[in-house]
C-alpha cells in the first residue's frame, strides 16, 4: 500500500504542478453544526487569504456531495452540513472523509482528509424488546441461553461495554464474549436449578450500557418459562457461516444453507430457524427456510451500497432450546455501474483566437464498481481542435491542440466518452457545445476588384448612379460594413466632393450636374470599414464615365459676326462661274461623337436658285454664273445642324456682292456700311469700274505671269476676293475673338481668266466650351430671304483644298 502511494505521488508531482501528495489531515466530532470551523486551511496550505479569492479556490469532492465549504474570504474550513458518522462510515474504526482544495490560475490541488470522530449519540438496542425462553426445569447449572445482542451504532469507548440483570435474580446472570469478527455472544448462564413447582415463570430485564460520557443503556424484557424435560439444545454444524452472491442475484437465488443437529428425539428434535434483524434493519435482503435452514435472496442487492452482510440465524427445538451461529455473506461485483463524468468547471463562449492549450473544461469521472469494473479511460470522438490532458487523479482537462476558426465553425460540439474496464464494457458521454465568439480578423471584401459607372451629363443633384458592396465574414458589429469616400492618393489630399457614397447601402452619389464638356470621367476610392475594435477595412476604385448629351448648339467661326458691326461682304467678279467658291462657314460643335457630326443648309437667300452650300463642308459655290438680272448685293443664310437628338443649330449670314464690269477693273473696298441704299451702292460700283479699266492695260502683263506661278501652287476653284475686304475679315473676327488663331488667306488677281484662286490654310482650333446660340444680322442689317430649298446638288461641291467637316471637328 505504502508503495502504491509513493507512485502515484510520484506521477501526480510529474503530471500536474504544484500538487500535494501528503494530504492535510483534520478531525471534526459528528453532530457538528452547520458553520463549525474545522481548520484554517489557508495556513495549512501556506496561502494567503487573498489568494484564494484570487484564485477560484473551491472544495472538490470525489463523491459529488459537498459536507464542507470553504471561506474564502478568512481561508477557513467549516462544516456544510451535518455530519453523521453512522450515516457515512456505520460501523467503521475509521471514517475518513477525502477530497481536494483546487485552485485555478494556476492550477492547484492541496489534498485533505477530515477524520469524523465518534461521539456517543447511540444508546444500544436490542434486537427484541421481548425474549421468552423455555427453560427445561432439569436444566443444570451453567446452562446458558444465547440472547441476542445490543447492538450499538457507536464504536470504540461508546460502544457497549457491559450487561446486566436488573433487578439481580439468584437463578441467572450474564455471560458475553466477544468474537474476532467483532461480535460479541450474550448468553444467560443459569446459576441455580430451576423448580417449576417453586416458580412457573420468571421476568427480569438485561440491560446493555456503553461506555460514553454519560453513558448510555438499552434493555430488553427476558421472560422465563420453566418447561419439562428437554435438556438437547441444538447444535449448528459451523459457528459461522460465509457464502458469497453477486449482486444482480435474482430474487430466491439460494446463497447457503446452514444446519443445526439436535441430539433429542420427537418434538424436542424438530429444529426450526430463524433470522435475528440486525439494530437499523427494518428488514433483511435474505429470507431463510424456517425447515430445511435454506437462505436465499429476498431483495435485489447493490455492491455499491453494502459489500458484506452479517446475519444471525437461531435454531430452535420443540422443546424451547436454542442456539446461534453467524452468517457473513459477501456480495460480489459486476459491472452494472456506468461512469460518471462530473463537470468542474466549463468556459463557453471560447474566443477564436484563443493560444492552442488553453483549458476549456474541467471534469471528473468515477465508477462506483469495484476492480477492473472501476477502472475508467477517457476519450474524445472524432475531434481534431480538442483534447484531452490528465489532470490530477481522476481530473482531466479539456484543452484547445489548434487554432479556432468562428467564420469555418461557430459551434464545436465535444463528446466526451468514459468506458470503465468491465466485460462488458460500461460507457457514458458527456457533450460540451463550445461556443466560438467572433473576433475582429476579416477585413470587408468588396463583390468587385473595381467599379464602373455611367451618368449622364446635366444630372440631377444627388443622382444615385449605382452602388458598391462588400460583405465581412465576421458576426455582430464586426460584420457591419459602412462605406465613405476617402482620397486616392493619401490623407493629405481631399476627397471628391462632388460624388458621395451612401455609408448603409453603398449607394453612390453624384451631388452636383456635370459637364461632360468640362469633365469626362473621374475616379474616387471608397473604403468599406467594420465596426470591430480596430476597425479593419478595404477599398476599391470606382470610374465614374460622364455620358455625352446634346446640350451645346454648334459654333460658328466664319463667318463671325459682331453685335456692333455688319458681317462683311464676299465680292464675286461678273466672269465668275458655276461650281466657284464664293465662301466657306466654319462651325464646331462642343459635343461628341455623333453629337458633334455637323450638316449645312442654305436656309434662305436673296437669288435661292443662284448659290448652293455643301452638306457636309459648309463651301458655298455658285450654282451658275451671275447675270445682270440677278441683284448687285445678295444676303445667305446657312443653317449649321448637329447630329444630336433632338439636333440642335446655328446660322450663320453672308453677304455677297455681285462685281459688274470689266476684267481690268481694280476691286473696291468693301463698305463698312452694309445697310445704305441701292443708289449709293451702285455709284460706287460705277467708280470703281472707271478706275479699273484705267489700270487695266498697266497691270495685265503682270497679273498673267502672276496667274500662271500661281496655278502651280494653288489646288482650289477659282474665287475672285478684293484685298480690303480679306483685311477687314482678318480684322473683324480677331476684334470679336471667334477666332483664337487667325486664318491664312492668299490672293492671287488675273486679267485674263476673269477669275482668281483664294485657299484657307488649316488653322490650330482649340477646345471651346459649349455655347447655345445662333449666329446671325440682326439690327438694320437684318432682311428677309426666301426660303431655299435643299437638293442633293448641295453637297457635291468639294474643293481639293478645303478642310473636310471630320477635320474641322479633329479640331
Amino acid at each position: 500500500m505504502a508503495a502504491a502511494r509513493q507512485v502515484l505521488c510520484l506521477w501526480a508531482l510529474l503530471g500536474v504542478p504544484r500538487v500535494r501528495c501528503e494530504p492535510i489531515r483534520y478531525s471534526v466530532a459528528e453532530e457538528g453544526e452547520s458553520g463549525s470551523v474545522v481548520a484554517d486551511v489557508a495556513e495549512d496550505a501556506g496561502l494567503a487569504p487573498a489568494q484564494l479569492s484570487a484564485r477560484r479556490a473551491r472544495i472538490a469532492s470525489p463523491a459529488g456531495r459537498q459536507h464542507f465549504r470553504l471561506e474564502r474570504g478568512s481561508g477557513r474550513l467549516v462544516v456544510a452540513e451535518r455530519l453523521d458518522r453512522e450515516e457515512m462510515c456505520g460501523r467503521s474504526r475509521t471514517c475518513t472523509l477525502a477530497f481536494e482544495l483546487l485552485l485555478a490560475d494556476p492550477l492547484q490541488f492541496f489534498p485533505i482528509e477530515v477524520s469524523v470522530e465518534d461521539i456517543n449519540d447511540h444508546s444500544p438496542v436490542f434486537p427484541d424488546e421481548r425474549v421468552t425462553f423455555k427453560i427445561p426445569e432439569t436444566s443444570d447449572p451453567g446452562s446458558r441461553f444465547p440472547v441476542g445482542a445490543a447492538q450499538d451504532l457507536d464504536i470504540g469507548s461508546n460502544d457497549i461495554q457491559a450487561y446486566s440483570i436488573y433487578p439481580e435474580n439468584e437463578f441467572f446472570s450474564v455471560f458475553t464474549q466477544r468474537r474476532h469478527e467483532g461480535n460479541t455472544n450474550v448468553e444467560l448462564v443459569l446459576e441455580k436449578p430451576l423448580d417449576r413447582e417453586e416458580q412457573s415463570e420468571l421476568d427480569f430485564t438485561l440491560v446493555a450500557t456503553d461506555g460514553g460520557s454519560p453513558p448510555r443503556s438499552g434493555t430488553t424484557q427476558i421472560h422465563i418459562i420453566v418447561m419439562d424435560v428437554n435438556d438437547n439444545a441444538p447444535i449448528f454444524t459451523e459457528d459461522t457461516y460465509n457464502g458469497r452472491v453477486v449482486e444482480n442475484a435474482p430474487g430466491g437465488s439460494l446463497v447457503l444453507r446452514v444446519m443445526a443437529m439436535d441430539a433429542d428425539v420427537g418434538i424436542n428434535g424438530d429444529v426450526s430457524y430463524q433470522i435475528i434483524q440486525s439494530v437499523g434493519q427494518s428488514h433483511s435482503a435474505f429470507a431463510i427456510n424456517s425447515t430445511n435452514g435454506e437462505i436465499r435472496v429476498r431483495e435485489p442487492l447493490d455492491f455499491e451500497a453494502s459489500q458484506k452482510h452479517e446475519l444471525s440465524v437461531r435454531a430452535i427445538d420443540g422443546g424451547g432450546l436454542s442456539t446461534l451461529c453467524h452468517v457473513l455473506i459477501e456480495v460480489l461485483d459486476v459491472n452494472d455501474n456506468a461512469p460518471e463524468i462530473v463537470v468542474s468547471s466549463f468556459s463557453s463562449p471560447l474566443p477564436e483566437n484563443v493560444a492552442p492549450g488553453t483549458v476549456v473544461a474541467l471534469f471528473a469521472v468515477r465508477d462506483q464498481d469495484s476492480g477492473v469494473n472501476g477502472e475508467i479511460t477517457c476519450a474524445l470522438e472524432d475531434q481534431r481542435s480538442f483534447a484531452l490532458r490528465p489532470a490530477f487523479k481522476n481530473y482531466y482537462e479539456l484543452v484547445t491542440v489548434s487554432t479556432l476558426d468562428r467564420e469555418e465553425r461557430a459551434q464545436h460540439m465535444v463528446v466526451v466518452t468514459a468506458a470503465d474496464a468491465g466485460s462488458p464494457p460500461l460507457t457514458s458521454t458527456h457533450t460540451f457545445s463550445v461556443d466560438i465568439s467572433d473576433v475582429n480578423d476579416n477585413a470587408p471584401a468588396f463583390n468587385q476588384t473595381s467599379y464602373t459607372m455611367y451618368v449622364h451629363e446635366n444630372n440631377a443633384p444627388a443622382l444615385l448612379v449605382g452602388a458598391v458592396k462588400a460583405t465581412d465574414a465576421d458576426a455582430g458589429p464586426n460584420a457591419k460594413v459602412s462605406y465613405s469616400v476617402v482620397p486616392a492618393r493619401g490623407p493629405e489630399e481631399e476627397p471628391c466632393s462632388c460624388v458621395s457614397v451612401n455609408s448603409e447601402s453603398g449607394g453612390v452619389f453624384v451631388l452636383r450636374p456635370l459637364d461632360y464638356e468640362q469633365l469626362r470621367q473621374l475616379e474616387v476610392v471608397v473604403s468599406a470599414a467594420d465596426a470591430g475594435s480596430p476597425p479593419l477595412s478595404s477599398s476599391v476604385s470606382v470610374r465614374l464615365l460622364v455620358v455625352d448629351e446634346n446640350d451645346n448648339a454648334p459654333l460658328v467661326l466664319h463667318p463671325s459676326a459682331q453685335d456692333s458691326s455688319p458681317p462683311s461682304s464676299e465680292l464675286v467678279p461678273a466672269g465668275a462661274e458655276a461650281g466657284d467658291l464664293v465662301s466657306k462657314v466654319v462651325a464646331v460643335d462642343a459635343d461628341s461623337g455623333q453629337n458633334s457630326w455637323l450638316s449645312y443648309q442654305l436656309l434662305r437667300a436673296t437669288e435661292p436658285g443662284l448659290f448652293a452650300v455643301g452638306a457636309q463642308s459648309g463651301e458655298v459655290r455658285l450654282r451658275r454664273p451671275p447675270t445682270e438680272r440677278d441683284a448687285a448685293k445678295q444676303k445667305l443664310v446657312v443653317l449649321v445642324r448637329d447630329n444630336g437628338r433632338p439636333p440642335l443649330s446655328a446660322t450663320a449670314a453672308l453677304s455677297v456682292l455681285l462685281v459688274p464690269g470689266s476684267w481690268d477693273a481694280q476691286l473696291p473696298q468693301q463698305s463698312p456700311a452694309a445697310g445704305e441704299d441701292d443708289g449709293s451702292l451702285t455709284t460706287s460700283l460705277i467708280i470703281a469700274l472707271v478706275f479699273v479699266s484705267l489700270l487695266f492695260l498697266l497691270s495685265a502683263a503682270a497679273f498673267v505671269a502672276c496667274k500662271v506661278c500661281k496655278r502651280k501652287e494653288l489646288s482650289s476653284g477659282p474665287v475672285l476676293y478684293g484685298a480690303s475686304s480679306v483685311q477687314s475679315y482678318v480684322a473683324d473676327g480677331a476684334a470679336a475673338g471667334t477666332l483664337p488663331h487667325a486664318y491664312c488667306y492668299e490672293v492671287s488677281l488675273t486679267t485674263g481668266s476673269g477669275s482668281s484662286e483664294f485657299k484657307f490654310l488649316k488653322p490650330v482650333l482649340p477646345s471651346l466650351p459649349a455655347q447655345h446660340c445662333s449666329t446671325g444680322v440682326g439690327g438694320a442689317h437684318a432682311e428677309e430671304f426666301p426660303p431655299v430649298p435643299v437638293t442633293m446638288g448641295d453637297a457635291d461641291f468639294e474643293s481639293p483644298g478645303m478642310q473636310s467637316v471630320a477635320q474641322l471637328n479633329g479640331f
